[in-house]
């Protein structure tokens, strides 16, 4: 198993440590619910140290990663930030990532389970000779989430955080470590991802927890990204499905030009989709899990992609794939939960958005 390099920082803090995606991560530390609110009012902090960065650089950057990536880096401004989408020959998702323009260079975060995967994937498709580094090992990533982020890491930045707007990145140091600073985040909530040399983790860690954020675990960052609606890959996402059946097409510019799988989404469009990613609220006691499924009368109609009891709205939710034709919001399901059925009504997603 991997470490990041708070593994002992987290043991030392009693976390529940469980495998992820090959890593060695803390679960939850004071307990989900606790954390999960904390994050909702005040402020948390998360270990992402098992995600992946590569760093994309040299005059062919630009093109290489317009003709391999979903969205168009034609728009995306220096100091900005977008969600993308590695697709396959079949439009199926191999990934789903961040890339931030940087003055110089393009930085892109990966999913932990996927990182070895997608670096290959790049190499392998890197035409046009881009440089493509893996900064693994050098630079680790911290998350700070919540509506009392921005007050607290003012404390300990030299720059003004009022001035990075939402998807903004920014160059500056915490506790006079250099650091790149983005307004991003998987929670629902405002916040910022932090960008340091992984020699330093411990003193950014415990200055952040000093001035009362959270430590957080992969059990509230779960909950809380399933409020917001957004997708988990090997969930909601898989090389077999598409980011416009998920819902997220606003991350696939058809009209940029040409793209890795940029046919078969088109004749997947022009067919229609069988599928559709909806969200479930459930009506009836008991919680929709991952594979469960989603029955109207008698007849299945789809499954379960998460699911779990939301500490902000106090009820079950889910997410599922449900045939088009049964996804339309209002209507009534019922999912199998251990033999029985239980009730749902198909809601819009987000679950929760914050103020």
């Amino acid at each position: 198993m991997k470490k990041t390099p708070l593994f002992e920082v987290h043991v030392k803090l009693g976390a529940r440590m469980v495998p992820f995606g090959g890593w060695d991560m803390p679960v939850l530390y004071s307990g989900i619910i606790a954390e999960h609110k904390a994050v909702r009012s005040g402020a948390g902090i998360f270990d992402i140290g098992h995600m992946g960065v590569i760093k994309v650089s040299g005059p062919n950057s630009f093109p290489f990663l317009q003709r391999t990536l979903t969205n168009d880096l034609s728009k995306l401004a220096v100091g900005s930030s977008h969600y993308s989408i590695i697709l396959n020959n079949s439009g199926g998702v191999i990934d789903d990532i961040f890339v931030y323009r940087m003055p110089e260079h393009y930085m892109i975060v990966l999913n932990a389970s996927n990182t070895d995967k997608d670096i290959e994937w790049f190499r392998k498709n890197n035409k046009e000779g881009a440089e493509i580094e893996d900064l693994k090992g050098r630079l680790t990533l911290f998350a700070l989430q919540g509506p009392k982020s921005q007050e607290m890491l003012q404390k300990i930045v030299d720059i003004d955080l009022k001035s990075i707007g939402h998807h903004k990145v920014a160059s500056g140091k915490i506790s006079n470590v250099p650091a790149v600073i983005s307004r991003t985040g998987y929670t629902g909530e405002d916040g910022f991802e932090l960008f340091f040399d992984a020699s330093q983790a411990e003193k950014i860690w415990n200055d952040l927890a000093g001035l009362g954020a959270l430590p957080c675990g992969l059990g509230a960052r779960d909950t809380l990204r399933l409020e917001a609606g957004m997708p988990l890959y090997g969930h909601e996402y898989n090389e077999g499905l598409t980011p416009l059946e998920a819902g997220f097409g606003f991350a696939v510019k058809l009209d940029k030009g040409d793209f890795l799988g940029r046919e078969a989404l088109l004749q997947h469009k022009d067919e229609g989709f069988s599928k559709k990613l909806v969200g479930l609220r459930m009506t009836g006691p008991g919680i929709p899990r991952q594979g469960f499924q989603v029955f109207k009368g008698d007849r299945a109609i789809g499954y379960v992609t998460s699911g779990t009891m939301s500490p902000t709205l106090n009820v079950a939710i889910g997410m599922a794939y449900l045939r088009t034709e049964n996804a339309g919001i209002g209507e009534i399901v019922d999912v199998g939960i251990r033999g029985r059925m239980v009730g749902a009504e198909i809601v819009k997603l987000p679950f929760y958005k914050r103020h």
